[in-house]
C-alpha cells in the first residue's frame, strides 16, 4: 500500500472466505480483495481467486478485465507500482 500511494492506490480490503477451511500453510483462504483508488470514493477494483488464477474486475463498470496467473500480476494491471519479479524457467 505504501508504494502504491504515489500511484493513486488509496486503500485495500482483504475479505477472508466465509467457510472454516484453511490453506496448507495454515492461512485462511481469500474470498476477494477490494482496491480503492483516489479518483473514486467507492472500491474501483475487485480481485478474486478462481482456481489457480486471479480475476480482476472493474467494480465501477461491473466488467471483468482479465484473468492473471498471480496476484502480483493482477495488481500490476491496476497500477504498475513495483517492478515484477523475473520468472525463471526450470
Amino acid at each position: 500500500m505504501e508504494a502504491g500511494q504515489r500511484m493513486g492506490v488509496f486503500d485495500a480490503e482483504i475479505a477472508p472466505a466465509a467457510h472454516d477451511t484453511v490453506n496448507v500453510d495454515g492461512t485462511a483462504p481469500v474470498d476477494h480483495v477490494l482496491v480503492w483508488v483516489r479518483e473514486n470514493p467507492d472500491p474501483a477494483y475487485m480481485l478474486r481467486p478462481q482456481g489457480m488464477r486471479w480475476v480482476l474486475i472493474d467494480q465501477i463498470r461491473d466488467h471483468e478485465l482479465g484473468s492473471y496467473a498471480s496476484f502480483e500480476l493482477a495488481l500490476h494491471v491496476i497500477r504498475p507500482v513495483l517492478p515484477l519479479a523475473e520468472t525463471c524457467a526450470a
